[in-house]
């Protein structure tokens, strides 16, 4: 498909950059394909009243690590000069897949030491070699140190990664370390966070369970390449970035016995539902299932175990409003952008959500 299928004009205004407070008081978007009325205006608190007693709402409890690292690279015969590099897919203990900046001077064999400003971090040094370079300011990096060990270095000298589209307009800050993580996040490793799930409170998790919403939770390592706008004319000639996963044998076995019951599988952003799709066999069965995923969702995907999506408002001719746009049609999609942003929900990371409906 014509990836100018997915472009549409969106406001500077419209980009959030914080989040609503309380968190649920969010806006959220209720878009039923086949229904009437398609589009009906609620908020995040109202979530359950959308829900049935023995759906599943799955979650990805992935944990962001302050990934973004400055640093000065180190080259014999040259002189010292400043780097960026944003962590994104961890490959080893010692080794880290990273986006580094300014890419196309960084060589095989550079030594990079990693700290604040470019400044080594004062309880110690971490320092990388770039070991491998691929393309787009892709490197694979070998640090020093190890395991446990490279973890710790890392949430010293590192920062939280904002969204470029944040970045942009405004440092990171400490209240960012507490604002971009979701109540549930508990396995480390992702870069990016699962923003759909930005939006719940233990008071609406409470609201949920009395409302007998089952709750499970899935991990996807979210990595920077969900930034990474789409530069090809045709999504057939687009090449998907992967992110790490893991869907648990019981975790598998409890999502069919919903559907076998008749629930529905309500997945809490695209990140749980890529995996979730990555992990379903043809006939719609959860497989326990572990690994690396590229999966790319466009118009014409057929969905094998997800009925109801909930995702923010995504960026125009990204991956994810074409996944959206497979899940609940594209010329619904674009009204249902149309009236967002005329209404002035706040889009991306901090913004208001969508509650999709999967279209028949």
């Amino acid at each position: 498909m014509r990836v100018d299928l997915f472009d549409f004009d969106l406001p500077e205004d419209n980009i959030a950059l914080r989040p609503a407070e309380p968190r649920e008081s969010a806006r959220l978007l209720v878009v039923r394909p086949d229904a009437e009325p398609m589009l009906a205006d609620h908020h995040v608190g109202d979530l359950p009243s959308f829900l049935r007693p023995g759906d599943a709402l799955v979650f990805n409890d992935t944990k962001v690590i302050p990934a973004q690292l400055e640093g000065i690279r180190r080259r014999e015969g040259a002189g010292g000069q400043q780097v960026s590099a944003t962590l994104h897919m961890r490959v080893a203990p010692d080794r880290w897949k990273a986006f580094a900046k300014p890419g196309k001077r960084i060589k095989v064999g550079d030594r990079i030491s990693f700290g604040h400003n470019g400044d080594v971090c004062l309880l110690g040094t971490l320092d990388a070699a770039v070991e491998e370079k691929g393309e787009g300011g892709e490197v694979t990096l070998l640090f020093d140190l190890s395991g446990p060990a490279l973890d710790e270095a890392i949430a010293i000298a590192g920062h939280i990664p904002l969204p470029p589209y944040i970045a942009a307009k405004r440092p990171d800050d400490d209240q960012d370390r507490r604002d971009y993580q979701t109540i549930y996040a508990r396995e480390e490793g992702a870069v990016a966070a699962p923003t759909a799930g930005l939006h719940f409170t233990p008071s609406l998790f409470e609201t949920l369970d009395k409302a007998g919403i089952e709750r499970h939770f899935v991990t996807l390592h979210v990595g920077a390449g969900t930034f990474l706008p789409v530069k090809a004319d045709d999504t057939a000639d687009h090449k998907m970035h992967q992110e790490i996963g893991t869907v648990d044998a019981a975790t598998a076995a409890r999502l069919n016995a919903v559907k076998a019951s008749g629930g529905r599988i309500v997945c809490v952003g695209t990140t749980s539902l890529r995996l979730i799709e990555s992990a379903a066999a043809d006939d719609g069965t959860i497989r326990p299932w572990s690994g690396a995923t590229g999966i790319f969702i466009t118009p014409g995907y057929r969905f094998k175990a997800v009925d109801v999506l909930m995702t923010n408002f995504h960026l125009p001719r990204s991956t994810l409003f074409m996944l959206v746009s497979a899940f609940s049609g594209l010329e619904t999609m674009r009204a249902a952008y149309a009236h967002a942003i005329e209404t002035g929900y706040r889009f991306y990371s901090y913004g208001d959500a969508s509650l999709l409906f999967r279209k028949d």
